[in-house]
């Protein structure tokens, strides 16, 4: 498929390969845009994969009918660690996310996500739209033909379902341990064996015994997958995703080539997106942590020794990072000052009323 398609009245496909001059008159002739988005989440997780779904629905809804988005679970076009590479090469024209899944072709990618010990889902927020992170993060995505949208936050994840305690940072060595993005580099540095599965592998893999423990990422999805069933011990906080986003991704050419009210559509429905995921989380964890705990499920903080071991840990990794990848250092760079002032802030109220409120009964 090339990377612009566009569907005419009559049914066939029109393409806008060999002249970009083309493309508006195509645009104005046609009854409707078709797009194909590949989700790197199977179905059984909804929250996530339903957020695909929010988007496309919406975009149609915007437009009356006239752009319309099918969404395909994981693997059933794309393979679901795969589906950048897609987008990047035109074969589809966009995907849903995490962005941090694709760090093995640039670190910096992990910033479409998040990095260990990073921001909270707010102050992920604030640094995107006003502190310049959609700017510098978007200079880099557009390297790999790539545009990247908010489309979704988990907030805050759990560290994980273990099969026996963590009591000292000794426990994790030779621990063989399901995780994504940077927060699995940190833990290898503790000696822990780490690999990125997708999520439909998951629980395969914890069965078999090949792996010992893992973390997908709140207590809804972890719930919806199973994960409980096999290790008992469930940790937090994830330091390792302090917030978790998911992205809207678009091929930068199909992008270009939209009018700007169909731009706008998506624009819109993203944003929504953004803000229709966190809520939705925060609306259905509680209950799914309660029947976790009440199913038998063991819910433990990690040791102050093993938080402590992984932030030495993990700002060792950034420095190494930063040395290797100009795109790292130059977002983490722009970002570690916003950080700063987030911090500064959210202890004086944020923190402040939240440990206050965590102590009452209501």
């Amino acid at each position: 498929m090339t990377r612009r398609s566009f569907i005419q009245k009559s049914g066939a496909l029109a393409l806008a390969g060999s002249s970009t001059l083309l493309a508006p008159a195509v645009h104005a002739q046609s009854d409707t845009v078709r797009w194909r988005c590949a989700s790197s989440f199977p179905k059984s997780v909804d929250t996530l994969y339903g957020t695909a779904e929010l988007i496309a629905r919406r975009v149609g809804q915007i437009t009356g009918g006239k752009f319309q988005i099918s969404v395909h679970p994981a693997g059933e076009i794309v393979p679901p660690l795969q589906v950048l590479d897609a987008v990047e090469k035109g074969t589809i024209e966009c995907n849903h996310t995490a962005p941090y899944y694709y760090i093995g072709k640039d670190p910096a990618w992990a910033f479409g996500t998040c990095i260990p010990f990073g921001f909270n889902t707010r102050q992920y927020n604030a640094w995107w739209i006003h502190g310049d992170g959609e700017k510098i993060f978007n200079e880099f995505a557009r390297q790999f033909g790539v545009i990247n949208f908010l489309a979704g936050n988990t907030g805050t994840q759990m560290a994980g379902w273990f099969k026996k305690e963590i009591k000292t940072v000794d426990d994790l060595k030779g621990l063989k341990f399901r995780t994504g993005g940077m927060g699995g580099q940190v833990l290898t540095k503790l000696g822990v064996v780490t690999q990125q599965l997708p999520a439909g592998e998951i629980y395969s893999a914890l069965e078999k015994g090949t792996i010992d423990a893992a973390e997908f990422t709140v207590p809804y999805d972890d719930e919806k997958l199973g994960l409980n069933k096999i290790a008992k011990y469930y940790y937090y906080p994830g330091w390792n995703e302090g917030s978790a986003v998911l992205a809207f991704q678009v091929n930068a050419k199909a992008w270009d080539a939209l009018p700007e009210s169909y731009k706008m559509a998506i624009q819109a429905a993203t944003a929504e997106a953004n803000t229709w995921m966190q809520a939705k989380y925060d609306a259905l964890n509680p209950n799914a942590l309660r029947r976790l705990v009440q199913g038998g499920a063991i819910l433990r903080a990690y040791p102050q020794s093993v938080m402590d071991a992984c932030f030495k840990a993990n700002q060792e990794l950034l420095e190494e990072t930063s040395a290797k990848s100009p795109a790292f250092k130059r977002i983490l760079s722009q970002m570690r000052p916003f950080q700063r002032d987030q911090q500064a802030w959210f202890r004086v109220a944020e923190a402040s009323y939240d440990t206050f409120m965590s102590r009452q009964k209501l």
